[in-house]
């Protein structure tokens, strides 16, 4: 019997996630082909979440809730919850109850027809403006830094193929971008276009400060073309600076031979070049920091205690 792993991450969700876990059962009654397990991973978050996991777990025997004892983000949440998956699939939601798990077998169909994953394409993303820019510039870095297909739709609502989150979770960066990984694991890629459900309770957790961390993490971690752009920018501000060299010498020898030296002209090329160097210094140094601390093999999760089913075994 083929088997699904549902993996969720949770934070702030103590009035939505008990939602979330019965309608999974609600879904998978519908197909009683397929075995499943729930994995919740507690990103040790703030409220009740832990004590209502805890709770729905004493009597769901389908249920492990992951408990952390640290905050490090959503991807090293994923990561922790991927530690104990052992279903033939893997399926990836969000705990607030926006993914629409009755179009659960919609998707699971684009995996039957052969693709890796699947990810649940949404005309309309119900988030605040800034969160659809934050999404709308790391879908533009992922497709030029880090190669992901043009026209792709990635979201939290999704399924892989085991095989591909057995490779993800193989990954050891302090910093994890899961999307990179995927991307470098597969092209075999598939969208299903559904309608995202509306927020039941609370707000966002995901602001544009974490979308714009999570795209530095993505460019930093699987490419090197934002050091190649910069040295490309400092080859043509050497150029643009030698040109302009080459004028002042014409201007002074045949032109206009007492024309004054400017200060303002100098000052304006000094601070050009030095916001340029200062900049490729910047970008050198967080690839450098980033070596640095992927050394000192700190943890990219911790975890503190597991209960249900997998604590048992």
């Amino acid at each position: 019997m083929e088997k699904l792993s549902f993996v969720i991450p949770c934070y702030n969700s103590e009035l939505t996630i008990e939602g979330v876990i019965d309608e999974i059962h609600f879904v998978m009654s519908q197909k009683l082909e397929y075995d499943y397990e729930i994995i919740c991973i507690n990103d040790c978050s703030p409220g009740n979440v832990l004590e209502v996991l805890k709770r729905k777990a004493r009597t769901d025997l389908k249920m492990t809730v992951v408990d952390l004892a640290k905050n490090m983000g959503k991807h090293s949440a994923m990561l922790a919850g991927y530690s104990f998956v052992t279903g033939d699939y893997v399926v990836n939601l969000d705990d607030d109850g926006q993914c629409p798990l009755d179009k659960l077998w919609d998707l699971f169909e684009a995996i039957s027809r052969g693709s890796d994953v699947a990810y649940a394409a949404y005309p309309v993303k119900k988030q605040s403006l800034l969160k659809r820019f934050g999404s709308y510039v790391n879908s533009i870095m992922a497709e030029i830094i880090i190669g992901k297909p043009k026209g792709l739709i990635v979201s939290n609502f999704s399924i892989h193929r085991f095989f591909v989150t057995n490779e993800v979770r193989k990954y050891r960066n302090i910093k994890p971008y899961l999307l990179g990984v995927v991307i470098n694991t597969t092209n075999n890629f598939a969208n299903v276009s559904m309608e995202q459900r509306e927020r039941v309770a609370g707000c966002g957790n995901y602001t544009f400060r974490k979308s714009l961390s999570l795209w530095i993490n993505g460019f930093t971690s699987f490419s090197v073309i934002p050091l190649r752009v910069s040295s490309f920018i400092g080859l043509l501000t050497a150029l643009g600076g030698g040109l302009y060299a080459v004028y002042l010498i014409i201007q002074r020898l045949f032109i206009r031979p007492g024309m004054p030296v400017g200060w303002a002209s100098n000052m304006a090329v000094t601070l050009l070049l030095g916001g340029v160097i200062m900049m490729m210094l910047g970008m050198l140094g967080e690839y450098i920091g980033r070596i640095y601390i992927n050394q000192n093999n700190l943890p990219q999760y911790v975890i503190r205690d597991v209960y249900g089913l997998q604590s048992k075994e």
